[in-house]
């Protein structure tokens, strides 16, 4: 019997809620969960990331130590995970890191190249832990003239695809995404706007820092949603845009929160118009799929959110709303799952991200190797 490879996934998101960290068993189309955690970010690293979240901060030397300082706490995340799943680094065979990112600009400013920019020093990871990494997995996709996201529906459909059903799976992170699984095995997918991006920036900033988040969404199902201020919101230039499309920070962080605060309002009106602006921009991207999904299973923290998932089953009915959790995989580490799936495709020469999702003039396999201790082996064994 052929012996399972163990791989692990790290992924930290636009929410910056922490890294995501799992290391799965894979035996051909067998995958098995051996574990996951998720590691918060300390403030000392979340601070800089957003400052250069910022457009028109371009330190270079705080960009090269946070690099740095990600490195080491992935690979510590990387090792923590690996104990807690009862193996040894010498077992795993790779790492897939998909890092922080800093700047997503896939369509280029004027007339500039498109690019995308992920820190997490992988030559850190790699060193550190001793294990081959595999990283940068957007760059290929964007040289390719795509998107370079999102990355995962090649993993959903592996996971979540169902022989003669339609199915949509829709991540709800910093940024959420759609994952349209054909009955007839078309796959597609395209960010459909902000998650939790908006929502947890508005509730630390109204509540100076004691609130990371709306729990369940308790606040906002208090609220009445303000249609002025979500006719504005809703509004923004990304929703007029057709798939392929990804979109960040850059166009769901700071300058809409800056619009929200300024109307006075109570403060469970704008949590609760802010989460309506994620549900009715999801539930608007529904209308660019080719059928009408069955089910439609949500992961990723915004799955957490009771008063988002009852707006979604009302305004994606008949679709029934679930979450992945009902199918055998936590909403939260989905994610870190998929990077470990898609540095295994690397390693391999295999097609990890899809032309039809991002636009790409042709499938591709992405991700950038840094050689650890067990490089050689790797090359005996692929």
């Amino acid at each position: 019997m052929k012996q399972s490879k163990y791989y692990v996934g790290l992924m930290s998101g636009t929410s910056l809620d922490g890294i995501d960290a799992a290391v799965i068993a894979m035996d051909g189309d067998d995958i098995r969960l051996m574990a996951f955690a998720t590691y918060p970010l300390e403030n000392k690293l979340k601070e800089p990331i957003l400052r250069l979240n910022a457009p028109g901060f371009d330190e270079i030397d705080a960009l090269g130590m946070l690099d740095r300082a990600l490195g080491y706490a992935f690979a510590q995340a990387a090792l923590d995970i690996i104990k807690k799943a009862d193996v040894t680094p010498e077992h795993i065979t790779a790492i897939g890191s998909h890092g922080q990112t800093i700047r997503h600009r896939p369509n280029g400013l004027s007339d500039s190249h498109a690019f995308t920019l992920q820190v997490g020093c992988a030559a850190t990871i790699a060193e550190k832990t001793g294990i081959t990494t595999v990283s940068d997995f957007r760059r290929r996709d964007i040289a390719a003239f795509g998107q370079g996201a999102p990355l995962v529906p090649f993993v959903h459909q592996r996971l979540f695809a169902e022989k003669g059903k339609n199915i949509a799976v829709l991540n709800i992170g910093g940024i959420a995404n759609i994952t349209y699984l054909g009955a007839d095995g078309q796959v597609l997918g395209f960010d459909t706007g902000p998650g939790n991006m908006l929502m947890d920036a508005l509730m630390q900033t109204m509540t100076d820092g004691r609130f990371a988040y709306d729990k369940n969404g308790e606040l906002a199902a208090t609220g009445q949603v303000n249609q002025p201020l979500l006719d504005v919101l809703l509004g923004h230039a990304f929703f007029k845009q057709t798939p392929p499309r990804s979109t960040g920070r850059e166009d769901f962080g700071e300058v809409l929160l800056e619009k929200v605060m300024a109307v006075d309002i109570a403060d469970a009106d704008k949590i609760a118009t802010v989460t309506e602006l994620t549900a009715q921009s999801i539930a608007s991207s529904f209308t660019y799929l080719p059928d009408v999904p069955e089910s439609c299973l949500l992961c990723g923290g915004g799955a957490h959110n009771q008063h988002l998932k009852n707006r979604l089953s009302k305004l994606l009915a008949p679709t029934v709303v679930q979450t992945t959790t009902d199918k055998g995989l936590s909403v939260d580490a989905v994610e870190a799952v998929a990077f470990a799936m898609l540095a295994a495709q690397t390693l391999s020469g295999e097609t990890n991200t899809l032309a039809a999702v991002t636009g790409a003039q042709n499938d591709v396999c992405g991700g950038q190797i840094t050689p650890g201790k067990n490089w050689k082996n790797i090359l005996k064994t692929q």
